[in-house]
């Protein structure tokens, strides 16, 4: 996220920033911790030079600060590329986000394993957080509706030495399909163990295991959810990579940084439009998509309805393979 949103400054600033002043980023660091998510949020709603906060990373951590931001007499515009959670929908009207929510993410992975998978019941490891109760939830609403059976759906936390437990439960109850809403450590972990008891399942994930392709042969065949994969065919796209390449050493955006990165664009036509003001810029996005045309960005055309959501974003399944997060282009 940082590293591309400083790679969007750099490019609005290079073409004389907005209305001859530069742009400059705030990067400040919540910890994955929503309490620390709420210090962060009350600093930098308290400084008036910050127009607006491209964040938070995660579900649990927007939570708690949204309701910072959309308080008081003088609330924050906010916008998150990667918080998925559907209670973010609505949370006050300074929100906003440019990924799909849980209510998208589990039903496609569902859609996935019964349909392309052949899967018929499924074990299911999630983080005990929003994000991962979320994407549990929806999963198994979607893959009991398509006449599939959820054999057991185990709980963790960051602190949790082993899964072995839980998989060997999902063994004995004949799983077919492990599904891992969880964040990258966590699905590191059970991929691990299931080295180790021999177990083979085709393993599927929401898009917080993002990343885990740089674990090489141990995450070859993972199949993940995203919003965005850098290898998205349109113009834009490929020049956004290339460019992105070219200035961290080679290495590929995800759907987190390609998020952030057109949300400072964003972010930079509306104060643009309507100056240095936090209502202004609200008013602003309000409209993209309902009055104003959509936002034209990387990870495809940007519109928000009335509830901050972006509407139409579709999911696309991924697949690990050669040490890289690739579309998944059928089975």
């Amino acid at each position: 996220m940082r590293q591309a949103a400083e790679l969007a400054a750099a490019e609005i600033n290079a073409k004389g920033g907005v209305k001859g002043r530069p742009l400059r980023l705030r990067v400040v660091d919540d910890s994955g911790s929503e309490d620390a998510a709420v210090r962060v949020a009350e600093e930098l709603y308290r400084d008036p030079d910050v127009l607006a906060v491209v964040g938070h990373l995660t579900s649990g951590t927007t939570l708690a600060a949204a309701r910072v931001y959309g308080g008081g007499a003088n609330p924050v515009p906010v916008i998150s590329p990667s918080a998925s959670s559907p209670d973010l929908s609505g949370i006050n009207p300074y929100f906003f986000r440019v990924c799909p929510s849980d209510l998208s993410h589990g039903p496609e992975l569902a859609r996935f394993a019964r349909q392309s998978l052949g899967a018929k019941r499924a074990g299911v490891v999630y983080i005990n957080n929003d994000y991962g109760r979320g994407i549990r939830k929806t999963f198994a609403g979607e893959f009991t509706r398509l006449g599939g059976v959820v054999v057991e759906a185990d709980p963790y936390v960051p602190a949790t030495a082993s899964l072995e437990p839980y998989l060997s439960r999902m063994r004995r109850g004949g799983t077919d399909v492990l599904v891992l809403a969880t964040e990258r450590p966590g699905a590191e972990l059970a991929l691990r163990e299931m080295q180790t008891l021999g177990l083979r399942w085709p393993v599927i994930g929401g898009d917080a295991l993002t990343g885990i392709e740089a674990d090489g042969p141990l995450a070859a065949g993972v199949h993940v959810s995203s919003a965005y994969l850098p290898d998205r065919p349109d113009e834009r796209n490929r020049d956004f990579v290339a460019t992105y390449a070219r200035a961290y050493q080679g290495q590929r955006p995800d759907h987190r940084g390609a998020g952030a990165y057109d949300i400072v664009r964003l972010l930079a036509l509306a104060i643009r439009a309507g100056g240095p003001d936090r209502d202004a810029i609200r008013h602003y996005l309000v409209k993209v998509g309902r009055g104003r045309p959509a936002f034209d960005g990387v990870t495809g055309a940007i519109a928000f309805d009335e509830r901050g959501d972006v509407a139409g974003r579709p999911v696309t399944i991924g697949v690990v393979r050669d040490g890289r997060l690739v579309t998944e282009h059928g089975r």
